[in-house]
């Protein structure tokens, strides 16, 4: 039996240094959650996807290589792919520009 589709809204900011992920349920409110990234945790995974620009990078390697907790990079993903800074191809993630760290961390600071 196909699962309804849910409507889900997602948000992200910087507060206290960490970038929040704000995820909510319009028809199920009880189901919000949020989840945070640090700042380094970030730096690290944009450095990571740069490093593995040429073959694109999944979220496996990103934790196995920067030893980080898959929340946390699921975050800094999550946010660099709504802003642009990379994008997905194959169920692998590449760089959008030639300087996606630049790019990463620019929009974490605005």
């Amino acid at each position: 039996m196909p699962r309804p589709h849910r409507q889900r809204d997602v948000t992200f900011r910087v507060q206290d240094d960490h970038l929040e992920m704000h995820v909510t349920f319009a028809q199920q409110p009880d189901r919000n959650y949020t989840h945070r990234c640090t700042r380094d945790i970030f730096r690290d995974v944009a450095y990571a996807i740069e490093d593995h620009a040429a073959g694109g990078t999944t979220l496996d390697e990103i934790v196995q290589a920067i030893d980080a907790p898959y929340t946390q990079v699921n975050v800094a993903l999550a946010f660099m792919k709504e802003r642009g800074s990379v994008e997905i191809r194959h169920r692998r993630t590449f760089p959008a520009s030639n300087i996606v760290y630049e790019d990463a961390m620019i929009e974490f600071m605005h």
